[in-house]
């Protein structure tokens, strides 16, 4: 394909990309005559290959094909309601890979909603992991400051180092050792450089409240912070009463915003 039609080509997939329900998708009907179908019996044949091969890998079709309708103008001033889909990003990339590659749009769609797809995901995965590197630098302050509060309150630098790890058996039920190797993290290395970021959330869930009970109940001395420490890490073990606990947390610092 020339220059010029690859430019013209990208041009009119992104004129009739549009909105539909917060998530940008393409109409079936507008992709039958962009992609070279005459007849949009033949096009509806490679939709029904495309669902299948969604199907197979393991995603809901009615996320990526929601049937919709659409109305035509017909003689006389009358309308007809036909049928019509809206297609996700991952829809059209399946119906370029099942449809006629001698088409020239085919071969640009194939690349087209290939790359497209490709640069969301690497979107989500750089979204992703900025909110587990953002994560564990706060578990990094908030285990900091807790330091500082325990070591004026009688806890040296290995008893903090022993409570933190008992922590860490109440909070995933694996000593600390266990748990590293089952991550397969170096002994040198810290166990949140190698957790999950909802794992480095429940740690700093868990470290914040000891930090703020330690002082609000004058906790001091090894045994009674060691307790304090297990009893948070418990209470926050249950997935979802973190979930719930973050949103809430979120919420009272948006307000004080």
């Amino acid at each position: 394909m020339k220059s010029d039609e690859i430019k013209n080509l990208f041009e009119q997939f992104e004129a009739i990309a549009c909105e539909y329900a917060g998530i940008e998708c393409w109409s079936a009907r507008e992709l039958c005559s962009l992609l070279g179908y005459a007849k949009w019996e033949n096009f509806v044949a490679v939709i029904e290959k495309a669902k299948e091969a969604c199907k197979h890998n393991g995603e809901a079709v009615s996320d990526h094909f929601p049937d919709v309708r659409k109305m035509i103008a017909m003689p006389k001033g009358a309308s007809k309601e036909i049928d019509n889909y809206m297609l996700t990003r991952y829809a059209c990339y399946l119906i370029a890979q099942n449809g006629d590659s001698r088409k020239p749009q085919i071969a640009f769609a194939q690349n087209y909603f290939a790359i497209q797809t490709r640069v969301a995901e690497l979107v989500e995965k750089r979204i992703l992991e900025f909110e587990r590197v953002q994560a564990r630098a706060r578990l990094a302050e908030t285990e900091k400051t807790l330091s500082g509060v325990l070591y004026e309150r009688g806890v040296d630098n290995k008893g903090f180092a022993i409570i933190r790890s008992k922590g860490d058996r109440a909070l995933f039920h694996l000593d600390t050792a266990l748990l590293k190797r089952k991550l397969g993290a170096p002994d040198s290395r810290p166990l949140a450089d190698f957790l999950p970021t909802i794992g480095i959330k429940a740690k700093d869930f868990a470290a914040e409240m000891t930090s703020v009970n330690v002082q609000q109940k004058n906790l001091h001395g090894y045994t009674a912070i060691e307790r304090e420490h297990v009893d948070n890490n418990n209470a926050v073990r249950d997935i979802k009463k973190v979930e719930r606990r973050l949103v809430s947390e979120e919420k009272k610092i948006n307000s004080k915003k």
